[in-house]
């Protein structure tokens, strides 16, 4: 992905508010479908890191990431935005609505 795609995918994040929260449990594989879930619906997803989790919000971008598949956006503070193509017909894909 490239740093234009990447700019516009993080102004749409700004605009949306957070679909969940990370916690002193961490990232857990209900979390982790949760998350999915919403990528599947959304495309575009932003998630709260709570300054009582051990990792801090860039490790959890990484993991994040590979373990759903979907491109990571950045973090900003303590949230974490990431974006996956979603393959639901009649959904209005994120960017072509840019």
């Amino acid at each position: 992905m490239d740093s234009k795609t990447r700019a516009i995918l993080r102004g749409k994040a700004s605009q949306i508010s957070a679909i969940c929260q990370i916690g002193k449990d961490g990232l857990t594989t209900t979390l982790l479908e949760s998350i999915e879930n919403a990528l599947f619906a959304r495309e575009l997803v932003k998630i709260n890191v709570l300054k009582n989790c051990d990792e801090t919000p860039k490790e959890l971008l990484t993991k994040i990431a590979e373990a759903t598949g979907a491109e990571p956006i950045c973090t900003i503070g303590q949230k974490i935005v990431i974006y996956k193509v979603s393959n639901k017909k009649g959904i209005k894909h994120v960017l072509e609505i840019c």
